[in-house]
């Protein structure tokens, strides 16, 4: 499992022009799930995110989690961050887990992280041809495995 993290002002995920998820300052959380992720992966995964302190403290400096930053979380599931180019210039994706079982535990991901956050986390659509923008804060990104 790959979680993305980017520190964002606002960031908006759309599908056919339709808003399907949004959210003010917080993280845009790419998320790809690999071929043998599971539960235990998945709920650690959550965990890490709801605790990593990305957020500025009242000196500026990366000292404050989400939830006590008041702050929100928008996830997307990315099964291109398992991108594979070790045989040529197109990409493999057979690292990546097959979306029958990849889906419930983004699913689950989104669902633990809600409960470590206190409110709900806003999604794309799984497997949609998604649109997301975002203003980067910072910027701040880092790739939590």
């Amino acid at each position: 499992m790959k979680v993305v993290l980017q520190r964002v002002l606002r960031a908006a995920v759309s599908v056919d022009g339709v808003v399907r998820g949004a959210i003010g300052p917080g993280y845009l959380l790419l998320v790809g799930l690999a071929a043998g992720d599971d539960e235990t992966t998945v709920r650690r995964l959550a965990a890490d995110v709801a605790k990593v302190r990305l957020m500025p403290d009242g000196q500026g400096k990366l000292g404050v989690n989400l939830r006590d930053a008041g702050a929100e979380a928008l996830a997307v599931s990315q099964f291109t961050l398992l991108a594979d180019f070790s045989k040529g210039n197109r990409p493999s994706f057979n690292g990546a887990a097959r979306p029958e079982v990849a889906r419930p535990l983004f699913d689950l991901f989104v669902a633990e992280l809600s409960t470590h956050l206190g409110r709900p986390v806003p999604t794309g659509v799984f497997g949609a041809d998604m649109r997301v923008e975002l203003v980067n804060d910072g910027p701040v990104t880092v790739v939590l495995e």
